[in-house]
C-alpha cells in the first residue's frame, strides 16, 4: 500500500513522540532511583562539611544551625564525642536527656542508640581515615530503610546524618506512573495536532502536485495562490514563473508551427498554381501555334492557288498571333503586379468619368453585338487609386460581361456610395454562373466555358488581373448572380 506524504509524516512524527514518551518512562524506571540516591548523599555531603566547619566543640553555638539543617533537609543529626558519647540526637529532641513516655519508647531509644554505636565501632577504621563513608541501613525504631553518613568531624566527634528512603521508592513509583499517563496524553495529544500540522503542511504540495500534472498536459490556466514566504511559498512563484513562461513558449511554438504549416501549404499551392499554369499556357499556346504551323505549311506547298484562299490562310495566321500576343502580354503583365514590384500611382479622381469614358472605348463592340449599355454618368464621385489600373479593372469586367452577355441583352455599369468606400459594378444579362464556380473564376486560365472563351478570344486572364490589382488597392471584389443576369463588383477608397 502507497502512503501519501501526509500520512508518512504522521507516522514518521507520531513514531519520534511515542519514542520520546516510552524512552523518558524507561530512563525514569531503570535509573530515577539511582539518581536519587546520589542526589541525597551530595545533600549529606553537604551537610556534612557545613557541620564540619562550624563544629567547634560546642553544641549551643551551632544549635541553630543544626535545626535549620534537619528542618530544611529533613535529616536525622547524630553527634558523638570522641569517648563514643552522644552528645546530639534530633530524635531526643536536640538532647540526650528526654522525659520518659513509657518503657517501649525508652527501650526502643536505648535500641537506636547501641544501633548508632554499634555502626560507629563496625565503621571505625574507615572513619578514621577522615573520609565520609556512606551505608545503606534500617530503623529499629521506625522500620524504615535510611540512607547514613558516617563520618569524623576535624573536631574529633563522630557525625551520623540519615536521611529515609522509602519516600524515594514511592516517589519513582509516582513518577513513573505520572510520566506514562502523561505521556499517553502527549501521544493523543500530538496525533491530534500533527494530523492538523501535516494537512497544512502537504496541502501545499498536494496542489502544487495538481498544477504539475495539469502543467504535463500542457493546462497552463491554475495558478498557486502564494501564502507564505517559506520554501513551499517560494516553490509556488517558481511553479506559476515556470507555468507563465512554458504557456507563452507553447504559445509560441505553436504559432510558429502553424506559420510553417501556412507557408508549407502556400508553398504547396504555389507550386500547384505553377504546375497549373504552365499546363494552362501550354494549352493556350498549343491551339493558335498548331494553326499558323498548319496554315503556315498550306500557304507553303501551295495547297490552293487561289488568291482568296491565300488570303485567308494569311488572315487565320495573323489573328492567331495576335491571340498570342495578348496572351503573352497579359501574362506579363499579371506577372509583373504578383511579384510586389509595381507602385500605385494613387491620385483623386472622379469615378464617373472614367466610366464614361470605358463605356465610349466599347461602344462598338456593344453595337455589334446589339447590346443596350446603361451606365451612370450623372452625379461626380471622388476616389483614390490608380486610375490607370482601375480602367484596366474596369475594361475587363466590360470585356467579360460582352463575352457572356445574351444577344440584344443589356449591360449596366454604375456605383454606389458607401460611406468611405465606392462600389462598382457591372451587370450584364445572360447564364448565371454555377454557385461552385464563383470562388474559381478569378484563378489563372479558369474558364467556365471553354469553347465558348475560345471563339471570342478570351484568355482565362482578365478575373486574375481584376484580383491582383484591386488586391494590390487592399480592397474587396466578387461576383453574385442576381435576377436575369450575373453582377461583378469592386470597391474603391472614396476621396475626402
Amino acid at each position: 500500500m502507497k502512503l501519501s506524504i501526509r500520512w508518512k509524516l504522521f507516522v514518521w512524527v507520531n513514531g519520534l513522540i511515542i519514542l520520546f514518551v516510552v524512552l523518558t518512562w524507561f530512563m525514569n524506571s531503570s535509573f530515577l532511583e539511582e539518581y536519587y540516591h546520589r542526589t541525597k548523599q551530595k545533600s549529606l555531603l553537604e551537610s556534612y562539611k557545613m557541620v564540619n566547619s562550624i563544629y567547634k566543640d560546642s553544641l549551643l553555638d551551632i544549635a541553630f544551625d543544626l535545626e535549620l539543617i534537619e528542618r530544611l533537609k529533613g535529616l536525622h543529626v547524630i553527634i558523638f564525642n570522641g569517648h563514643m558519647e552522644k552528645i546530639y540526637d534530633t530524635s531526643s529532641n536536640r538532647n540526650i536527656i528526654l522525659p520518659e513516655r513509657g518503657k517501649q519508647h525508652f527501650s526502643n531509644k536505648r535500641q537506636s542508640m547501641q544501633h548508632s554505636e554499634a555502626l560507629i565501632r563496625k565503621y571505625l577504621p574507615e572513619v578514621a581515615k577522615d573520609s565520609p563513608i556512606f551505608i545503606n541501613n534500617r530503623d529499629v525504631r521506625l522500620g524504615t530503610d535510611l540512607i547514613t553518613l558516617i563520618s569524623k568531624l576535624d573536631s574529633g566527634a563522630f557525625l551520623i546524618l540519615n536521611t529515609p528512603v522509602t519516600a524515594i521508592y514511592e516517589s519513582v513509583k509516582i513518577a513513573n506512573r505520572f510520566s506514562l499517563y502523561t505521556g499517553l496524553l502527549i501521544i493523543l495529544l500530538g496525533s491530534i495536532l500533527i494530523l492538523i500540522f501535516s494537512k497544512s503542511v502537504t496541502s501545499p504540495i498536494l496542489e502544487l502536485n495538481k498544477i504539475a500534472r495539469r502543467m504535463a498536459t500542457l493546462d497552463f490556466s491554475q495558478k498557486y495562490k502564494v501564502k507564505s514566504n517559506d520554501e513551499v511559498g517560494m516553490l509556488g512563484k517558481s511553479i506559476n514563473s515556470m507555468s507563465g513562461q512554458l504557456s507563452n513558449s507553447i504559445k509560441e511554438l505553436l504559432e510558429s508551427n502553424m506559420a510553417l504549416k501556412k507557408e508549407i501549404e502556400k508553398e504547396r499551392q504555389i507550386e500547384k498554381m505553377r504546375k497549373e499554369f504552365i499546363s494552362n499556357v501550354s494549352h493556350e499556346l498549343k491551339t493558335p501555334i498548331a494553326l499558323i504551323q498548319g496554315y503556315a505549311e498550306g500557304l507553303k506547298v501551295n495547297v490552293n492557288d487561289d488568291e482568296e484562299s491565300k488570303n485567308f490562310y494569311c488572315d487565320v495566321i495573323v489573328d492567331e498571333a495576335n491571340k498570342m500576343n495578348m496572351l503573352v502580354k497579359q501574362l506579363l503583365n499579371l506577372a509583373y503586379i504578383q511579384s510586389g514590384h509595381m507602385k500605385l500611382n494613387i491620385e483623386k479622381f472622379d469615378i464617373t468619368n472614367l466610366i464614361s469614358e470605358v463605356a465610349a472605348k466599347n461602344s462598338i463592340l456593344f453595337q455589334q453585338k446589339n447590346v443596350k449599355a446603361v451606365f451612370n454618368d450623372n452625379e461626380s464621385v471622388e476616389v483614390h487609386a490608380d486610375r490607370s489600373k482601375i480602367e484596366q479593372v474596369l475594361m475587363n469586367y466590360v470585356s467579360n460581361a460582352i463575352n457572356h452577355v445574351y444577344e440584344n441583352g443589356t449591360i449596366k455599369i454604375n456605383y454606389e456610395d458607401k460611406g468611405n468606400k465606392v462600389e462598382v459594378k457591372v451587370f450584364n444579362t445572360g447564364r448565371h454562373i454555377p454557385e461552385k464556380e464563383l470562388e474559381k473564376i478569378w484563378s489563372s486560365f479558369y474558364k467556365v466555358d471553354r469553347a465558348r472563351t475560345r471563339n471570342n478570344g478570351s484568355t482565362g486572364l482578365g478575373l486574375s488581373i481584376v484580383k491582383a490589382i484591386i488586391e494590390l488597392h487592399h480592397n474587396r471584389f466578387g461576383a453574385k448572380n442576381v435576377d436575369k443576369g450575373v453582377e461583378f463588383w469592386f470597391e474603391l477608397d472614396k476621396g475626402s
